[in-house]
């Protein structure tokens, strides 16, 4: 099957939601042809492993929740042994993912923007393990702070404070620090020194960025309130 009808499959299954479908096609185009992927196909990767992932994120957490809640023993065995094939299957989909970004798309990348945007999937499907794996957190949470490191160097040197991607970046980073490193004081002093430079520069924003860009800005204000608040309790 040629470049061209994958993409175009890749999108189709992207409009029925079935993403699973949507994720063999773009690793297929990572994976089978030797020149690196356009900042569309980029995209069409992140989405497809996303949405995968997140679905699993957000049972893991509803398990959670009813696990913290169940006293009697046979149920709350149950319970944990659904909530472990939820688990691994983040791990397995997270290294897999990692996989194809070490093997296939980075080696690939000449673009500095789509260096520092794989490196920062790196990072989040690393933090992804690190949520879940209480025994190994310190592994998967290295890995992940070793590559939003590398994320955040070749943006910050590249991109201006307004761009979405470098936002982004800082987005999930300060979680990273929040969420994984239970630091909030790190996590809060990220979002609003990114927040307070790209406010700076936030006139020469261009109309295509202006959406993404102020969207990520309403999340850190959220995120710093929710963060602040925590710390004084």
């Amino acid at each position: 099957m040629d470049r061209g009808t994958m993409i175009f499959l890749a999108r189709l299954a992207e409009e029925a939601e079935r993403y699973d479908e949507m994720a063999e096609h773009m690793k297929a185009v990572a994976v089978n042809f030797e020149d690196e992927l356009s900042t569309e196909e980029g995209n069409l990767i992140a989405v497809a492993f996303k949405n995968e992932i997140s679905s699993r994120r957000a049972a893991w957490r509803v398990m959670r929740a009813i696990e913290a809640k169940v006293d009697d023993p046979k149920k709350a065995a149950a319970i944990q042994s659904y909530r472990q094939n939820i688990e691994q299957e983040v791990r397995d989909l997270s290294q897999e993912m990692v996989g194809i970004l070490d093997d296939h798309i980075l080696p690939k990348a000449t673009a500095v923007e789509g260096e520092a945007f794989y490196h920062k999937m790196k990072g989040d499907y690393y933090r992804y393990m690190a949520e879940i794996d209480t025994q190994s957190n310190s592994g998967s949470a290295k890995l992940a702070l070793a590559s939003y490191d590398k994320a955040w160097s070749l943006m910050t040197t590249e991109l201006p404070p307004t761009h979405p991607l470098r936002l982004g970046l800082a987005l999930n980073f300060s979680v990273f620090y929040s969420d994984i490193m239970n630091s909030p004081d790190r996590a809060i002093r990220l979002a609003k020194q990114s927040f307070d430079d790209a406010i700076e520069e936030l006139d020469a924003l261009s109309e295509d960025n202006y959406r993404d860009t102020t969207l990520i800005m309403q999340l850190f204000r959220d995120n710093v309130t929710l963060w602040s608040a925590q710390d004084e309790e």
